[in-house]
């Protein structure tokens, strides 16, 4: 399923490098926030070459992005990935509060449960 999504860009995370049966691969998540009545938080993953894409834009501006929307079941439970294969920057703006002062809570270091199960 293929996606345009408009929103504000609201956090780079850090590159994920690994290995592989294909070789290397490298993976960005980002944030945006969208310009609906009801703004939404939705993160993001760029792949690849697709990651020097996200370069030349900055917290805090206004972007396209379209996107793939992809579930897959691993042990009975389903997981989403959001993956961009397009970014380009919004110049008409959107209608945009300020961005608040205060940046996204710190994520912990563990997300894993005594289990070893994800915690959502």
């Amino acid at each position: 399923m293929s996606v345009q999504l408009k929103g504000r860009l609201v956090k780079k995370l850090p590159v994920v490098t690994g290995d592989g049966r294909n070789g290397k691969w490298e993976k960005m998540e980002f944030v945006i926030e969208t310009e609906d009545q009801y703004p939404k938080k939705i993160c993001m993953s760029l792949w690849g070459d697709k990651i020097q894409s996200l370069e030349s834009i900055q917290e805090g501006d206004a972007l396209i992005a379209d996107v793939n929307i992809e579930s897959r079941e691993y042990n009975s439970r389903w997981y989403t990935e959001i993956r961009a294969w397009r970014l380009q920057r919004d110049d008409a703006g959107g209608n945009f509060a300020p961005l608040p002062s205060d940046d996204l809570p710190e994520m912990p270091d563990d997300l894993s449960s005594e289990e070893g199960d994800l915690p959502f």
